[in-house]
């Protein structure tokens, strides 16, 4: 029984050494060289003139640095772990969007 155990870990840790392997292949950075063509999904942009961007407007003291302040709660949750329970809240900062609120 006990030489069966063996066999089957082996076998696991050679079936976890390939999936490491093979997990390594596929995460390798890809390298071009001078000359190699990259085909890339561009489209071309059609001027809009309604299109414009609105440049934010941030008020920058005299070391060049501003203060962020909470502007909104967007969620609460409360994560319980084996010690206690951490209460997390999701705050939209002010000179942010939506989008970048951060917990």
């Amino acid at each position: 029984m006990v030489e069966e155990v063996h066999i089957i870990h082996q076998k696991m840790r050679a079936a976890q050494d390939r999936q490491k392997s093979y997990a390594d292949l596929k995460r390798s950075d890809i390298e071009f060289a001078v000359g190699d063509k990259v085909l890339l999904k561009l489209r071309k942009y059609v001027s809009d003139p309604t299109h414009m961007l609105k440049p934010e407007h941030i008020e920058i003291d005299e070391q060049l640095s501003y203060v962020e302040e909470p502007k909104e709660i967007f969620d609460r949750k409360v994560r319980k772990t084996r010690n206690g329970e951490t209460a997390l809240v999701k705050v939209l900062w002010s000179n942010n969007k939506v989008n970048e609120a951060t917990w």
